[in-house]
């Protein structure tokens, strides 16, 4: 049985089609707990222990978080979270869907989230990253992170074994 087509049908088709894929990626702060459930699923695509909903939701809701979403249409494509204290912060994590990983979207995102850190009063920006994660490494060699340490068998790796973090800071002007 068909259903009769409504006279509205080419702008549903076209809404559709934007939300999307016609949408240029933008980013926002994110705010809203409730996305907690699409954090988790974009986190698993990058991580070995990915965080669980309950964990983003916590986090989102405190005030010391500060988080900015990559968005396409409706849908989180990429997110960042930062802890501040005082006028420093940490970068707990910053991923991309697969499908936009390569396209400079991470540049823009991290760039964005520490200008708002700036924004807001931080002056030094802290992160750790795995030694052997060479496209993150160089992202925050390009966002002016230097390394100041590292952490030995930090990181557990899905064969058993474990990695070594590095530790890197920068100073926000």
């Amino acid at each position: 049985m068909n259903r009769p087509l409504s006279p509205f049908w080419a702008l549903d088709w076209w809404s559709a089609w934007w939300d999307a894929w016609g949408a240029t990626p933008y980013i926002a702060p994110l705010r809203d707990a409730g996305q907690a459930p699409a954090l988790e699923s974009l986190h698993a695509t990058a991580f070995a222990r990915p965080w669980a909903a309950h964990e983003f939701e916590r986090m989102l809701c405190e005030r010391s978080t500060e988080a900015h979403a990559l968005r396409r249409g409706g849908s989180v494509i990429g997110f960042v979270l930062s802890r501040k204290a005082a006028d420093e912060a940490e970068i707990l994590t910053i991923v991309l869907a697969p499908s936009v990983r390569g396209g400079g979207h991470s540049h823009r995102l991290l760039r964005e989230h520490m200008n708002a850190l700036a924004l807001s009063g931080i002056r030094t920006v802290h992160l750790e990253v795995d030694e052997g994660n060479a496209p993150a490494l160089k992202l925050y060699t390009r966002a002016g992170f230097v390394k100041i340490g590292e952490r030995k068998g930090y990181y557990p790796l899905p064969n058993g074994s474990r990695a070594t973090a590095l530790t890197m800071s920068a100073a926000l002007a």
